[in-house]
């Protein structure tokens, strides 16, 4: 592979991640000093200020990731992996919406445990192609296991009746 297609496919694989933490920063900052600052959360939330480093390493590891799966076997040769990657970036940006844009934390939770699925199905495919790959996806398979959790708390915490 050419150093140049290298770099395109590092530029496409970042702007792909980055195009969903724009948008879902875009949503999540408009829900967090109203609605998700007056709801029931656990004792064991983290602080607001946390959130943001957390996902700009992970979304950056997960980049990282994909390029590595891309440059092993190109688009062809990782098509599975790849796809799965797709797939579980479209239900990341997908919960944002679902949590702190229509403010629907049950159906969220829902939707997280079906993410959670498709991170391990990605990581799964990630390590058979490149076992980089995959321990780069490990640390968002925990965190979202994690959110997974809080989100669920949340929920119940603010159930109607």
């Amino acid at each position: 592979m050419s150093r140049r297609r290298e770099i395109v496919s590092l530029a496409i694989s970042v702007g792909a991640v980055a195009a969903v933490a724009l948008a879902g920063s875009i949503v999540t900052a408009r829900a967090v000093p109203g609605w998700y600052a007056e709801i029931e959360k656990p004792a064991w939330n983290p602080p607001d200020r946390l959130f943001g480093p957390v996902w700009t390493v992970l979304y950056g590891m997960m980049a990282v990731a994909a390029w590595k799966v891309y440059l092993e076997g190109g688009f062809e040769g990782s098509r599975r992996a790849l796809t799965a990657y797709a797939v579980q970036l479209v239900l990341n940006g997908a919960w944002t919406m679902i949590f702190f844009g229509w403010k629907m934390p049950g159906a969220a939770f829902g939707e997280i445990v079906v993410l959670w699925c498709c991170i391990a199905w990605t990581l799964w495919e990630f390590r058979r192609e490149s076992r980089l790959a995959g321990w780069l996806m490990a640390p968002y398979l925990g965190w979202v296991t994690f959110a997974s959790a809080l989100n669920f708390a949340i929920w119940r915490l603010n159930a109607p009746g």
